[in-house]
């Protein structure tokens, strides 16, 4: 089957051994990006995934696509040009440190792309799913039109959509989020949020949270999910429920929302995050992955909520995992005991 995910990807630079950006005098180095960090899941898990950016066309640009090939994903559509990549410093935190992302990646090649570097006719042909998220948009002058491109194709040759919303203050207001995201929500099938993307970008509160402590109400988002199915037609809505209690300790759990009805998974105690950036993209990989293999909206749950548990052992952006891993998980194999 395949699929297609469109956004941009960046180079990653890391202070190893949880140092702090200001000690550092190395960094490690590695890619990613919400949508590519998708389309790798997808590609572990046997479908033909292909990401969509535009790269500089120079060694960094080349490492990038090496990258994206190492883990199967397809990059035939990738367009070439523009000055540089995108760069993102993530100084990760530990007990009640929390982590921080420094990003320098205005002037990146995808925020100069122009509409004709993308034949979404052809891009799309064949294609069973279609997945963008909302920090693409903001990234350049004639991003949102290109995005449009991509949902009026997807939407006549009747692909499948989904969307995070991701939203990020670094990078537009929620008015400005509103006023390019609202409307695309018309073409959109599968929806991925969380408490802060639902209100900033579709204006609607989830009202019952302390976000301070961490605590959970699920009341709260079935409440949310319910309001926003009567506002737009989607076919299912999917929401993570990160419990933090500090950096490194988590509890984490997602609910479906679908049919007027929610599904919750199982809530794992995450003990050690190993690296928590690229668990809500594994999420919406799981979440793409379940629906395109028809799984009931309970087993839809507990796949995606697996994935992305399992996301937080992993380093780096992309995730690594086998599906066969993440069958275990979601059937109940929490002990961690070695696989000998």
């Amino acid at each position: 089957m395949k699929v297609v995910t469109f956004g941009e990807i960046m180079l990653r630079l890391s202070p190893p051994n949880y140092k702090r950006i200001f000690q550092a005098e190395s960094f490690d180095v590695t890619y990613g990006g919400a949508e590519a960090n998708v389309a790798a899941f997808l590609a572990q898990m046997g479908l033909d995934a292909y990401y969509v950016t535009k790269l500089p066309k120079n060694p960094l640009g080349d490492a990038a696509i090496g990258h994206l090939r190492k883990y199967g994903v397809k990059t035939d559509y990738i367009a070439r040009g523009g000055e540089r990549i995108g760069i993102y410093f993530l100084e990760i935190g530990a007990s009640q440190r929390a982590s921080k992302v420094v990003y320098d990646r205005a002037g990146s090649s995808i925020s100069q792309a122009k509409r004709e570097d993308f034949d979404w006719e052809r891009i799309l042909d064949g294609a069973r799913w279609f997945h963008f998220s909302g920090i693409t948009p903001p990234l350049g002058k004639e991003l949102p039109a290109i995005v449009k491109d991509a949902l009026e194709v997807a939407k006549k040759r009747g692909v499948k959509v989904s969307c995070d919303l991701n939203y990020r203050a670094k990078l537009w207001s929620k008015e400005e989020a509103q006023r390019v995201m609202i409307p695309f929500m018309e073409y959109v099938n599968v929806l991925i949020a969380n408490e802060e993307d639902i209100e900033k970008v579709l204006g609607i509160p989830v009202e019952g949270l302390d976000l301070k402590t961490g605590k959970i109400v699920r009341e709260a988002y079935v409440k949310v999910a319910e309001e926003i199915s009567k506002k737009y037609n989607f076919d299912t809505i999917g929401v993570t429920l990160r419990e933090s209690l500090s950096a490194t300790v988590n509890y984490w759990s997602v609910m479906i929302f679908e049919g007027g009805k929610p599904y919750f998974s199982n809530r794992y105690e995450i003990h050690y995050i190993v690296d928590r950036v690229g668990a809500g993209d594994c999420f919406a990989g799981g979440l793409i992955y379940a629906t395109l293999k028809g799984y009931d909206p309970q087993r839809k749950a507990e796949f995606a909520g697996a994935a992305s548990c399992l996301k937080h052992t992993i380093p780096g952006d992309f995730s690594s995992l086998s599906e066969d891993e993440v069958e275990k998980l979601a059937g109940g194999a929490t002990s961690g005991r070695v696989e000998r």
